[in-house]
C-alpha cells in the first residue's frame, strides 16, 4: 500500500511540513529573532544545503537565461516571505496561513492582466468565494482590517506572481538550476535589507535558532525536495489538493502548539477560503469523474 501511494504521501508530508513552518516562524519571532534575519538565515540554509546536494546538475544546466530568470522569481520569492514574516508579527499563525493560500485563486489573473489569457467560470467564483471567505476571516466589527492580515494578504500576491512566472520559466529552464537561484537571490537581498535597517546583530534565545533552523532544513530545503520527487507520480489535480491542506495542517498545529483560540467566525472563514483553493486548482473535475463513473455503470447495467 505504501508503494502504491508513496507519492501521495510525499506530498502529504510536504503539505504538513509547510503548514509547521508557520509555527516555526512564530517561535523564531517570539525567541528574538527579527523578520529580516529569519528570511535570510532560512534562505542561506536552503541555497546551500540544494547547491551541494545537485552541485553537478546545477553546473551542467545553468545558463544565462537561467540566472536572469531565477533572479526575477527570487525577488517575488523574497517579497511574498517578507511581507508573511513581518505579517506573522502582526497577526496570528492560523489567519495567516489562509490568508497565504489565496495566491491560488490569484494566479489566472495574473495571466489574464499580462497576457490576455482567458479566465474560466472557476477561476471567477473561486475569487468571489476567496473574497467572502476574506472578509468574513479578516475584517473587524467596524469593517476594519487587521494591519497583519493586509501584510499577509500582500505576501498571497507575491507568492501568486511567483507561481506564474516560475510556471512559465520552467519549461525551458532546469528546476533545481531555478530553485538555487532564487534561494540565493533572496538571501542577498534579504541581507541587504537586514544591513539598510541595522539589524545585523542577532540577540535570540536558542528557541528561535531552533525555529529557523527548522525552516532552512525543512520546510525550505527538505519540503522541495520531496514536493519535486513526490508530483512525478501524482496528477496535477490531485497535487494540488494534497498541497492545499498546508493552510489546514497550520491551523490546527497552531492550535495545538502555540494554543490559538479559533472563534467560529475564523472556522468559516478558512472552511470559505479553503473551498474556493480547491475550486480553482481542481475546477471541480473530481465531481465530474465520478459523474462520468456512475454514468458508465448505469450504462453496463
Amino acid at each position: 500500500m505504501f508503494t502504491k501511494y508513496k507519492g501521495e504521501i510525499g506530498l502529504g508530508l510536504t503539505a504538513f511540513i509547510w503548514g509547521s513552518g508557520f509555527i516555526g516562524v512564530s517561535i523564531s519571532l517570539s525567541g528574538g529573532l527579527t523578520p529580516l534575519q529569519i528570511l535570510t538565515i532560512r534562505f542561506f540554509i536552503g541555497a546551500v544545503l540544494l547547491g551541494i546536494i545537485f552541485f553537478k546538475e546545477i553546473k551542467n544546466n545553468i545558463t544565462k537565461e537561467a540566472v536572469k530568470a531565477g533572479s526575477l522569481i527570487g525577488v517575488f520569492l523574497f517579497i511574498a516571505f517578507a511581507f508573511q514574516t513581518i505579517g506573522m508579527s502582526y497577526t496570528t499563525a492560523s489567519k495567516n496561513a489562509f490568508l497565504t493560500a489565496i495566491n491560488v485563486v490569484i494566479v489566472p489573473f495574473i495571466g489574464f492582466i499580462l497576457y490576455k489569457r482567458p479566465l474560466d467560470k472557476y477561476g471567477i467564483i473561486s475569487s468571489i468565494i476567496a473574497i467572502l471567505g476574506i472578509g468574513i476571516l479578516s475584517l473587524e466589527a467596524d469593517f476594519s482590517i487587521n494591519f497583519g492580515d493586509f501584510l499577509t494578504m500582500i505576501c498571497a500576491f507575491g507568492f501568486a506572481f511567483h507561481i506564474f512566472f516560475t510556471g512559465e520559466f520552467i519549461k525551458k529552464n532546469n528546476a533545481i538550476v531555478l530553485t538555487v537561484i532564487q534561494f540565493s537571490v533572496a538571501t542577498i537581498l534579504s541581507l541587504i535589507v537586514q544591513i539598510l535597517f541595522n539589524e545585523i546583530k542577532i540577540q535570540a534565545q536558542i528557541s528561535s535558532i531552533i525555529g529557523v533552523l527548522y525552516l532552512g532544513i525543512f520546510s525550505t530545503t527538505i519540503a522541495f525536495l520531496l514536493q519535486t520527487i513526490c508530483q512525478r507520480d501524482v496528477s496535477q489535480t490531485k497535487s494540488a489538493i494534497i498541497l492545499s491542506l498546508e493552510s489546514v495542517f497550520g491551523t490546527i498545529l497552531s492550535v495545538i502548539i502555540l494554543h490559538e483560540v479559533l472563534t467560529l467566525k475564523m472556522i468559516v472563514g478558512c472552511l470559505i477560503i479553503f473551498c474556493a483553493i480547491i475550486i480553482s486548482e481542481t475546477k471541480l473535475s473530481f465531481l465530474k469523474k465520478n459523474n462520468l463513473k456512475k454514468e458508465d455503470t448505469k450504462s453496463i447495467n
